[in-house]
């Protein structure tokens, strides 16, 4: 099995998308991105939207390979969009894939308006029925029933969590659970994974109480001495607090808790969280992003920074 991570915060920007390789299979799951429209009262800098753009690549050739796409829900940074902003994944980019591919997606049961609306052009662009998959599978697919995205009764709605079964090892994608409830917890462990990648707790949000705090920190060591690898990414690492956070929960459980990034050997690139840096390092002239959403701003100047390059 071969697992890799597209896009995720650690590698600089949102989503949580992966290619899985499985003998003569090639699963792609939640093919999205976003950048964070707004952090810190900026807009993303043009070194993060060329990191961007970068990955959308990365995920448009998985797509043109792969045998299977499961999308999780319907969030803007996990699925490709008929109304993408300038920094987002245009669903137009993906109509005529690799023929004969199934679709495994949440279904559309209890989804608001906007989220339906958001399936229904996920299925034309896709020409394939969306939703239902929760619960179903095949012989190397398992999914979850909905998950709460986030807490319990989170008005976000719920997720589907996958699971990958090669002859040796087990795979699960945790998609936005965010270590906030106990119910999906327990299904991975019952699942019994090698590899887990999940959402961890969003950090910079204030509105996570010190419950929720110490129930996501509770969720993480628990599953840190259940899993040999432990990958937790997306919301935690959309401030440079995530990055301490797990490691000090490495350091508790003395069992590897690692980024996306470093699972892939690179650098951790938290652009989100670094976004004042990238201005005052890099500024960026006015009207950049009004002269980049029309096509017409270059990216030459922001293309590195600091020694990295997108």
């Amino acid at each position: 099995m071969l697992i890799d991570i597209l896009g995720t915060e650690s590698l600089g920007v949102r989503g949580l998308s992966c290619r899985v390789e499985v003998g003569n299979r090639v699963i792609v799951i939640d093919p999205g991105i976003a950048l964070g429209y707004r952090r810190h009262g900026l807009l993303p800098h043009p070194f993060q939207v060329a990191r961007g753009r970068s990955v959308r690549q990365e995920i448009l050739s998985a797509l043109t390979e792969a045998t299977d796409i499961v999308i999780s829900h319907y969030h803007g940074d996990h699925i490709p969009l008929a109304n993408a902003n300038p920094y987002q994944l245009d669903a137009g980019k993906i109509r005529g894939l690799r023929p004969g591919f199934t679709l495994w997606a949440r279904s559309k049961e209890g989804l608001s308006e906007r989220m339906k609306t958001r399936a229904e052009d996920l299925a034309f662009m896709l020409e394939r029925e969306t939703g239902g998959a929760e619960g179903k599978g095949d012989d190397l697919l398992s999914f979850s029933d909905p998950m709460p995205h986030g807490p319990e009764g989170s008005r976000l709605g719920s997720v589907m969590m996958t699971r990958i079964e090669d002859d040796d090892e087990v795979f699960v994608h945790a998609s936005d659970i965010q270590l906030l409830n106990r119910e999906s917890v327990i299904q991975i462990i019952e699942w019994k994974p090698d590899t887990v990648l999940l959402s961890g707790p969003p950090l910079y949000l204030r509105r996570l109480s010190p419950g929720q705090l110490a129930m996501a920190r509770s969720n993480a060591t628990e599953l840190s001495g259940r899993v040999k690898t432990l990958i937790i990414d997306h919301h935690v690492a959309r401030s440079k607090s995530g990055i301490r956070w797990l490691k000090s929960i490495s350091s508790e459980t003395d069992r590897p808790v690692i980024s996306a990034a470093e699972y892939m050997g690179r650098p951790i690139m938290l652009l989100e969280a670094w976004r004042k840096r990238l201005y005052h390092d890099m500024p960026v002239p006015r009207k950049w992003h009004d002269k980049y959403a029309r096509g017409e701003s270059a990216m030459k100047g922001y293309m590195e920074w600091r020694g990295w390059r997108v």
